[in-house]
């Protein structure tokens, strides 16, 4: 079993910038695909981007040339980073654990098994 913990929202300026960290422990992040979600209130939460065990990428269309996932195996911790923010992307930002094939980045919430408890950015215009 692996423990993730977020860290590195907060509140930030139209056009601003955070890189967000997903710490685990327990287990190495080398054998799980992870992924990054995002939920605000009354919403579902949804896909913002997610990295294989291979280092293989996918982000949603809505962050793309935006948002970047990658992540240090050697130190376990998967990072997003988050540039030219809109209050569209104010949420709590989750990263998630996956078992999944090699060269796999899951993008479905229900692929994945492990949480944390979320780090929320607020952008403020």
């Amino acid at each position: 079993q692996v423990q993730l913990v977020e860290s590195g929202g907060g509140l930030v300026q139209v056009g601003g910038s955070r890189t967000l960290s997903c710490a685990a422990s327990g287990r190495t992040l080398s054998i799980y695909a992870v992924g990054w979600f995002r939920q605000t209130p009354g919403k579902e939460r949804e896909f913002v981007a997610a990295i294989s065990r291979a280092g293989t990428t996918s982000h949603a269309d809505s962050v793309k040339g935006r948002f970047t996932i990658s992540k240090d195996v050697t130190n376990s911790i998967v990072y997003l980073q988050t540039t030219s923010l809109t209050p569209e992307d104010t949420g709590t930002y989750y990263c998630a654990a996956a078992m999944s094939s090699y060269n796999y980045a899951p993008t479905r919430k229900t692929d994945y098994k492990y949480w944390g408890q979320g780090t929320q950015i607020t952008v403020s215009s």
